[in-house]
């Protein structure tokens, strides 16, 4: 079996696997392809601008310092880096295996991997940067005059390597960071707003690409064409390389500002009209330390919170009703009520008691479920009301124009019809199954009621208040009385906009109501005679 220090992390965005290296060797040598290409430059300067300008003794002095220099500066910053590398070995190992627990320890590994170009740039600055005034040094302790040429050729030779070597090498080891070892270090976290970092912002890497594409290879044109030369000596096909190759490293850094700046902005783009289209599971996995972290964090974070909202409003809904979850979470949070007029409607089945009472709770709930169902897709779905709540076996719901419908009174007499209706399938089906049927009675009701958020601080429910609900609620109970299924008031009857077939019964009392209230029930194809006004509660009593 492999060990798995050497399984290879997946990288962001499915992009391929590192084909069995591993990714911090990989990564490690990352600036080693910028360096072999300054160097050759480097090599190719020297030998057509910088030898012909040196006398035999300060050839073997430079030839002495290029060894010397070679088999100190470079394996000692190699070292250097080298131990940078190893030291993110045990950490990633533990990665692998399932996290590092140590927090602490952790978070030292996330701030090197995050700040390894800064590391990979500063050492490659200072191998670069050292190679003048050593190799000046080393050549005025020659006992032959130096030529003045020298001053100005040796900077030029290792400033235009040196660019090259230096910002290419930088990208090539952001973009290899970001690919192989964000997904093991940041595996639970993000890497943006890690502290003690220091992410190359958009507007320096900008800058950055900028005079890695166009000034390095303007400025080493420049640098050739103005540093004093031996008189007849043909530099052209060298100056045809720089720029040659300054096309070359141009091409290279548009790839490398395609992968590294236009690609999460595509990812972001598409991301967002993703959201735009409805589709809230959208997330973006790039791991990224600068500001593009930031924003992409930002946006999944907003993602994340829709995705909560509208889980929110889905079960909030299936609690209070759509409309009324989607009233409820635009409004201010608070304890508050708008009075105006609506109809009411109280549902609930007869005799409903006795029969729990002989069946088991099990059936009862499935009854219930089946009932329920049928009756609030009557009320919401197919005459534009709501659901306001359940009563144990029965419902009371709400029908104005805040739910949608102006003709909130024939809306409620027409679901009252149809739930009869549905009724009766439902009956067909216990009779076919061997159980009596459901008999229910429905009251309607139209007036003024406060309807909104009503409670305490700590606990609000949606719901309407008012006479206009305690008479609606009374109707209903007048069903059993009166042996008829529906029942509506006087005043539903003069709220309707278009005719219905109804036919009024005497003037009923009602608890809580001194004065008899007009009721009418559906027309029957025979109508019967209806019963006799009843007497009124404190005398029945």
């Amino acid at each position: 079996m492999v060990d798995d220090e050497w399984v290879v992390a997946q990288p962001q965005g499915g992009r391929g696997r590192t084909g069995g290296i591993h990714p911090l060797l990989l990564t490690g040598t990352a600036p080693v392809l910028p360096m072999v290409i300054g160097s050759a430059i480097n090599i190719w300067y020297n030998v057509t601008n910088i030898d012909p300008l040196l006398t035999p003794s300060q050839r073997a002095i430079f030839m002495h310092t290029v060894t010397v220099f070679n088999l100190t500066v470079y394996p000692t910053l190699g070292a250097i880096w080298a131990w940078l590398l190893f030291s993110l070995r045990g950490p990633f190992r533990e990665q692998l295996r399932g996290g590092i627990l140590d927090r602490d320890r952790r978070q030292r590994a996330q701030r090197l991997v995050i700040n390894l170009p800064w590391w990979g740039l500063g050492l490659v600055v200072i191998g670069w940067g050292l190679c003048t005034p050593v190799f000046l040094l080393a050549l005025s302790r020659s006992p032959d005059p130096l030529n003045p040429i020298l001053y100005a050729q040796l900077p030029v030779s290792f400033a235009v390597s040196g660019l090259i070597a230096i910002t290419h090498g930088f990208f090539t080891l952001e973009l290899l960071s970001q690919r192989l070892l964000y997904p093991v270090f940041f595996r639970d976290t993000r890497p943006a707003g890690t502290p003690g970092t220091f992410a190359l912002s958009l507007r320096a890497r900008g800058i950055l690409l900028i005079v890695s594409a166009s000034v390095c290879p303007v400025v080493s044109l420049l640098l050739l064409t103005m540093v004093p030369r031996e008189a007849g000596r043909d530099t052209s096909a060298f100056e045809l390389a720089v720029g040659g190759l300054g096309i070359a490293l141009g091409l290279t850094t548009a790839w490398l500002l395609g992968r590294l700046v236009t690609e999460p902005v595509d990812e972001l783009r598409r991301a967002t009209e993703a959201v735009a289209a409805g589709n809230l599971e959208v997330s973006i996995p790039e791991l990224r330390a600068d500001e593009f972290g930031l924003l992409i964090d930002g946006f999944n974070t907003m993602v994340a919170e829709l995705r909560e909202k509208r889980r929110v409003e889905e079960n909030f809904g299936l609690h209070v009703g759509p409309r009324i979850a989607r009233q409820i979470l635009a409004s201010e949070r608070g304890l508050s009520g708008v009075e105006e007029e609506l109809t009411i409607m109280f549902v609930d089945i007869r005799n409903f008691t006795a029969r729990a009472e002989a069946s088991t709770p099990v059936r009862v709930v499935s009854l219930l479920n089946v009932f329920l169902t049928e009756m609030v897709e009557v009320v919401e779905q197919g005459h534009g009301g709501i659901v306001n709540k359940f009563l144990g076996d029965g419902l009371m719901a709400l029908f104005g124009e805040w739910t949608g419908r102006v003709d909130h009174a024939d809306a409620a007499v027409a679901a009252g019809r149809e739930m009869l209706r549905r009724l009766e399938h439902i009956n067909d089906t216990l009779v076919s199954e061997g159980e009596p049927p459901l008999a229910i009675g429905i009251g309607i009701h139209t007036g003024r009621a406060v309807v909104g958020s009503i409670g305490s601080p700590r606990r609000m429910e949606f719901t309407a208040i008012g006479d206009s609900v305690n008479v609606a609620s009374r109707v209903e109970s007048l069903t059993k009385i009166v042996g008829e299924p529906l029942l509506l008031t006087r005043e539903t009857s003069r709220a309707l906009h278009e005719p219905a077939s109804l036919e009024p019964l005497p003037p009923q009392y009602v608890k809580g109501h001194h004065a008899p209230v007009e009721v009418l029930r559906l027309a029957k194809p025979h109508g019967t005679e209806p019963p006799g006004p009843l007497t009124p509660p404190s005398k029945r009593d």
